[in-house]
């Protein structure tokens, strides 16, 4: 049997967490009547998607007992690392935006 990484809590929090911080992005964008303007708002819910996909395979893979425990970690550290560089093409978005 294959060892575990035991990732999947820390996944869990971390993109519970990068998740709320993405939802307060768009909601500022909504405030500040920007979306539809830059790519920023797109980049965004992009990101939510993978962090959501991120915690709900991170919670799957705590509560398994089976092999799939295994698969279920890494699908969900790979679609949080894809989500961290969907935020960082925020962050330059937003900042390049503040910028001009």
């Amino acid at each position: 049997m294959i060892e575990k990484n035991n990732t999947s809590p820390h996944i869990l929090n971390t993109a519970s967490n990068l998740f709320g911080i993405c939802f307060i992005v768009l909601t500022s964008l909504k405030i500040l009547k920007m979306q539809g303007e830059t790519l920023v708002d797109e980049f965004t819910t992009g990101a939510m998607i993978l962090f959501m996909m991120s915690c709900i395979l991170s919670f799957l893979s705590i509560r398994s007992k089976r092999n799939s425990s295994l698969y279920y970690e890494t699908l969900a550290e790979i679609l949080f690392l894809i989500g961290l560089f969907c935020l960082f093409a925020t962050t330059l978005f937003i900042t390049f935006n503040v910028i001009r």
